[in-house]
This record gives structure tokens, sequence and C-alpha cells, in this order.
């Protein structure tokens, strides 16, 4: 197991370090000097047995699972494949085609929402870009992202409807599919997510974690619960 550091943009890599610690199946190690800001990857080296679950690959360079920003989106490109067409591993390096995890720095703890009775909840669920996309309201740089829909304008609008609760598609970090880049079209739902601690990349449109969290607390400030639609099922 290495873990990869990357400079400021993200595109040259400057260490491999390897983990040597390991307790389970959790590997780690101390780096010190890393700090909030810091791009990083993993690469993981193994066997190859497909038949057994195995497909380590170390061409590729792979997410933090439990990354909370991650520094891009991530559309496809083949070099994403692990395995090539005839079953073996793919040798082509992925690292130009994928996100860097990015280490953020420790967050305040957030408010609790309005703990509205399920019995006396009622939901509103709606897709984050394409409520905002069109709110004569907003700016243009708040369509599609979440500080527009944790605008003034676009919470009192929500709270007059008589609401308790907003229910988010999925906002996860989330992969577009080889089926649609081969039409010239991109994920827009979100069913493809990379990492369920990282919110989508142009959602924040730079603002990083707190820019959600923000969002977040000017729903509960309004009395508004925030759910999220969390997709295990089929991930990227």
């Amino acid at each position: 197991m290495e873990l990869c550091l990357y400079d400021d943009r993200g595109e040259r890599e400057l260490a491999r370090l390897p983990l040597p610690g390991r307790d389970g199946d959790h590997w780690h190690g101390f780096a010190p000097g890393i700090s909030p800001g810091q791009r990083y990857g993993y690469r993981v080296h193994g066997p190859w047995d497909p038949d057994r679950g195995h497909r380590f690959n170390a061409a590729k360079l792979l997410l933090d699972p439990y990354a909370r920003a991650l520094d891009r989106s991530c559309p496809w490109h083949p070099s994403q494949r692990t395995q090539g067409e005839g079953g073996e591993p793919d040798p082509a390096d992925s690292a130009a085609h994928v996100p860097r995890a990015l280490v953020t720095g420790k967050l305040p703890a957030p408010s609790r929402g309005p703990e509205t009775p399920w019995a006396a909840t009622r939901l509103y669920e709606l897709h984050l870009k394409g409520f905002t996309q069109r709110h004569p309201a907003l700016t243009d740089r708040e369509r599609g992202t979440v500080a527009g829909l944790g605008a003034p304008a676009i919470v009192a609008y929500l709270k007059a409807l008589g609401i308790t609760a907003v229910e988010l598609l999925p906002v996860f970090a989330f992969a577009d599919e080889a089926f649609l880049a081969a039409r010239g079209l991109v994920n827009y739902w979100g069913y493809n997510p990379v990492g369920f601690f990282a919110a989508h990349p142009p959602y924040l449109a730079g603002g990083g974690p707190d820019a959600f969290r923000a969002m977040i607390e000017r729903f509960h400030d309004a009395g508004l619960e925030v759910i999220l639609d969390v997709v295990y099922n089929h991930s990227a």
C-alpha cells in the first residue's frame, strides 16, 4: 500500500510513501508535515486473481474512500479500467484522469436539525443542480451549487411550501459512465458515487466542505431538516 502525495495543483507526484502498519484490513503510517489542502491518492499492490475477487492493479491511482473532499470531478476515461478485455490487468496509468483526495482540517461539530417526528414529516425531494439552475433570484455563479440551494430566496420559498424536510438526490462525489461518455453525455443524476464522505466538487464551486455545511446550517436555521439520498448498491 503506497500513499502518493501531489503538488498544490494535483499534477506532479511528489512522493510515494509505503504504509508500514497494518491492523486487519486497515493500513496506516505517519507522514510528517502534511497539512490541510494536501492532495493525495493510493496505489495498492497485490495478487491478480479475479476468480477469488482479487484485482489489485498498482497502475491505478485510487481514491481514499474516507476522503472528506476531492479536488475535481471524475469524467470517464479508458485508463480507469482495472481489467482489459481479455481479463488481464489493464496497464494504463490512470493518475491523469482521476481526482485527488484532499486532506481537510478539523471541522466544528454541526448543529442538530429540528428532529421533526417522522409522522409529522413532509418531504420535498429535489436535485441540487436542477432545482437551482434557472431560479431568477440566483446569480450565474450560484446556479447548480450548494451556495445557490442555501440562498435566502430558495430557503424562504421551500419553507413557505409548508414542508419540514428537503431530501437531496445524490450529492456525493460521482463519476461519469463509459456509455454516457461515448454519447457525449455526462452523469446528471449522481447514481454512480466514488466517495460517500465528499460532496460532488462542481456543487461546491471551490468552496470545500465548509460550503456544504453552511448550506445545511441555513436550512436548520429555518427549521428544515436535510435528508440525503445515499446510493450503496451501485457505486462507481
